[in-house]
């Protein structure tokens, strides 16, 4: 799996590929999108650093945007957009309590990704982030 992840550079929005992520630890993917954010940044990615992306991840919670619609990247078929967290009272067992929340979007090809499947991998997705200590590795 080849993941795009969107950068912010003075140049402005970039998208270079993570890959393998699927066969990597999390402390390793996380090493790599540093790495690859600064080079983003300085501007020495080459084209190799963009193609081969399956899927892309955006994220504008930095900037303070809640929640926003992502457009998928071609020849991709989806992309995941990432909101901030914030603070926000929710009802838990019958009372309101104050729980960091955020949004995920979803944005996908539906002549090629049915919606029940996409709306599982999103569930399954909030269900890891709703639960961090059992994400790492």
């Amino acid at each position: 799996v080849n993941i795009n992840v969107a950068v912010d550079t003075p140049y402005g929005l970039v998208a270079p590929v993570l890959r393998n992520v699927d066969r990597k630890g999390l402390a390793q993917v996380a090493d790599e999108l540093e790495d690859v954010a600064e080079r983003a940044r300085a501007g020495t990615l080459k084209e190799k650093d963009f193609v081969g992306g399956t899927f892309t991840v955006t994220n504008l919670g930095m900037l303070g945007v809640d929640g926003f619609t992502p457009i998928i990247n071609p020849p991709q078929v989806a992309i995941l957009g990432v909101g901030r967290m914030a603070e926000r009272p929710v009802a838990v067992g019958g009372r309101v309590e104050v729980r960091p929340v955020m949004v995920l979007s979803l944005s996908f090809d539906h002549r090629v990704v049915d919606g029940a499947p996409a709306a599982r991998f999103l569930a399954a997705v909030a269900e890891r982030l709703a639960r961090p200590g059992e994400v790492v590795e």
